[in-house]
């Protein structure tokens, strides 16, 4: 897997204030595709595409909690 990181402008962080951070994005060149941003807050959002097509979203706010409403699109890199 090779991966790239990517630093991205201030944007809507899990909780709710504006912040930049890094991009990451793994892929395997068989249908595994990893994207997390990390914010400078400490916020995170994930998305994982496996191999089966599944696809696994989840938001964790710097205070480590998880968050429980709609996550906005990923808008790639």
């Amino acid at each position: 897997m090779t991966g790239t990181k990517t630093p991205f402008t201030p944007e809507t962080a899990p909780c709710g204030k504006k912040h930049g951070g890094e991009r990451l994005l793994d892929e395997d060149g068989y249908g595994l595709v990893i994207r997390d941003q990390h914010f400078d807050c400490g916020c995170r959002r994930i998305r994982h595409e496996y191999h089966d097509g599944s696809i696994h979203l989840s938001a964790i706010r710097c205070d480590g909690k998880r968050v429980k409403d709609p996550i906005e699109p990923d808008r790639g890199s």
